[in-house]
């Protein structure tokens, strides 16, 4: 990047666009559930609330019960999914393709960060294998404020690197991630291989939608230089 050009900031979503981590939050959700003598909740159902604040996918999962268990099956999803890390079985494989366009967007100039519906424990041990953390100079998780779709992650992320809206870049694969980038007035980017559908991703404000990693680096070049 020239000096004279400004900050770009691209931020990604984790959970179904860098790693894929549904059959962890599944099995988690699910030992939660069982813990409590609760119905367990289809594993389609599970995906459709990755991403949101976790007591709010909690409520949305497990409609029949009251605020005081959904409190207590919060806790027990968070004490199943840290059981499911030490005991070394929660995978979450990273996407064809997704180390390749973190370094090429860094590589770029590109500041790089995160906005995810996990806490910075989880999000630090789903990165960490795969030695990109470094990459992101921004870390923006539901446990410091509100979740998606706030748009108060990406103006928190946006005030931490200096950046402009009109060079910020949000990318994810639920309509949570389009709202809350179209929240904050920022450029939209959806992911197809996650865990929303495509025409769902546009009808939620999907500025563009990717179908590999690979194409990823020259689309969101694409759609910031429109501003120019």
């Amino acid at each position: 990047m020239f000096d004279n050009e400004p900050l770009r900031l691209a931020i990604f979503d984790l959970d179904g666009t860098i790693v894929d981590s549904q059959n962890v939050i599944v099995a988690g959700m699910h030992q939660a559930g069982k813990v409590h003598g609760e119905k367990l909740p289809l594993a389609h159902d599970v995906k459709r609330v990755v991403g949101l604040p976790l007591r709010t996918a909690v409520e949305r999962l497990f409609p029949q019960s009251d605020g005081y268990l959904h409190d207590d099956i919060t806790n027990s999803y968070r004490e199943a999914i840290i059981a499911m890390r030490k005991a070394g079985k929660a995978e979450e494989p990273l996407y064809p393709g997704a180390g390749k366009a973190i370094e090429a967007l860094d590589d770029n100039g590109w500041l790089l960060g995160i906005a995810t519906g996990k806490p910075h424990r989880g999000l630090v041990s789903s990165l960490e294998p795969y030695n990109l953390l470094e990459r992101f100079v921004t870390l923006q998780t539901a446990d410091r404020g509100p979740g998606k779709p706030s748009p108060e992650m990406l103006f928190r992320a946006m005030t931490e690197t200096g950046v402009e809206k009109e060079h910020t870049v949000m990318i994810g694969d639920t309509t949570f991630d389009m709202e809350m980038a179209r929240n904050a007035g920022i450029h939209a980017i959806g992911v197809a291989w996650g865990y929303h559908e495509v025409e769902e991703l546009e009808a939620a404000g999907a500025h563009a939608v990717v179908q590999s990693f690979e194409s990823l680096p020259e689309v969101v070049k694409a759609l910031v230089e429109k501003e120019k």
